[in-house]
């Protein structure tokens, strides 16, 4: 099993890419390797690797790769996000996009275009990489597609395979060892009007990533500090299971994280505990690592963020490590032994089947404020963590 973090770096957040700091960066990856975490996911700004259109910077491509090899050198894999895209409510889009330039996300040739050339150009210049482990797409980028995204770029489902095929084509191409994949919320699992449906989940990339934030449904129906909090990134892996089909890819459980909205002080650090043994105790067939969300708060210098990004880190924005950072570093040395089980092995696990329509239609039915996620979860309370069995129509 992997343990690692989402990097947010201590000083500058992503702004620092605007003035990389070389030595900051390698203060913070060696705080998270002595922390006995294994990997770091990166996040180069969008528009910082391709202000104009057709053209990628060389010098954003080096610094990218200048902070991957740092995280070698301090005993990190990395893997890197190469389209951003979104990050903690702010959207990072070129100029080339917006406004006057206005162009579908998804569906513009020239912009798809420009897409696929940012992530060539990463993939080449990081496969040398050995702690280089592969690519995403990009980081919850399908959420402008999602209806209520103030400026969604509208796509059907044939157009929304289409993008991830080419992308993720030209990811392989020039990284042929790494393992590359496309991330997204729950919308993707819940939303039934979404263009990207679950049977992508299962169909696209190396492995199957999973976000499992509590403030959506789960949180909304439940309130704060409820026990169902900590079993919902389970039950979110366990629907993504159940979307896989006779070829089960890995889970990656790539966010998931404590917010303060809907948790405290107090009950933080326990829910760690609790979100780390409910996946691993007992182990979540396919599960190969756990990123947590994220390494460092949002210094309170930065304004406008919503209130919970300033508390999200493992540790605070000095650099100090929060009881949050230790329950996770707990938790990692308790389970990093663990051998990870096979997608497609037999479990000891009773099953709770549904159907549901392959297009996605009707997938708001087995959302966290659902009739069968409380089912399901009346079962883990008893002691019965249960598979979901998803029939498709």
């Amino acid at each position: 099993m992997k343990f690692g973090v989402n990097y947010t770096p201590r000083r500058g957040w992503f702004h620092s890419w605007l003035d990389l700091d070389l030595g900051m960066v390698r203060e913070d990856f060696s705080q998270i390797r002595e922390l006995g975490l294994d990997h770091v996911r990166i996040f180069p700004l969008w528009p910082l690797l391709q202000p104009s259109m057709g053209r990628v910077r060389p010098s954003a491509v080096a610094d990218v790769v200048k902070v991957v090899e740092i995280a070698g050198e301090c005993g990190l894999e990395a893997s890197v996000d190469a389209l951003q895209g979104h990050l903690s409510s702010f959207d990072f889009l070129p100029s080339w996009v917006q406004t006057w330039h206005h162009r579908n996300l998804f569906s513009d040739p020239d912009v798809v275009r420009s897409q696929a050339m940012v992530v060539r150009e990463l993939a080449q210049a990081l496969e040398p990489l050995d702690n280089c482990t592969g690519m995403c797409v990009g980081n919850e980028f399908l959420q402008f597609a999602a209806e209520r995204h103030p400026d969604q770029s509208v796509i059907d489902s044939p157009t929304a395979a289409g993008w991830l095929d080419t992308l993720l084509a030209e990811a392989g191409a020039k990284f042929p060892r790494g393992r590359h994949v496309f991330s997204f919320d729950d919308d993707l699992f819940f939303d039934s009007t979404h263009p990207f449906t679950p049977k992508l989940s299962g169909e696209y990339g190396d492995l199957t990533t999973v976000h499992a934030w509590v403030f959506g449904h789960v949180g909304k129906k439940y309130g704060p500090n409820s026990p169902q909090l900590a079993a919902f990134p389970r039950y979110l892996c366990e629907i993504a299971r159940g979307w896989q089909g006779d070829n089960p890819l890995p889970l990656w459980l790539q966010e998931v994280g404590a917010p303060m909205n809907y948790l405290d002080g107090q009950s933080a650090p326990r829910f760690v505990e609790e979100v780390c043994d409910s996946l691993c105790d007992p182990l979540l067939p396919g599960l190969e690592a756990i990123t947590w969300w994220c390494s460092y708060d949002v210094n309170r210098d930065f304004e406008d963020f919503p209130e919970l990004e300033y508390s999200l880190g493992l540790f605070d924005s000095e650099g100090n490590l929060k009881p949050v950072g230790q329950a996770f570093a707990q938790a990692a040395n308790k389970y990093r032994s663990l051998e990870p089980i096979a997608s497609q092995s037999p479990v000891p696990q009773s099953s709770m089947e549904v159907t549901l329509r392959e297009d996605g239609a009707d997938r708001h039915t087995v959302a966290a404020d659902s009739d069968f996620f409380a089912q399901w979860f009346e079962e883990f309370q008893k002691g019965n963590v249960m598979s979901i069995s998803i029939n498709r129509c």
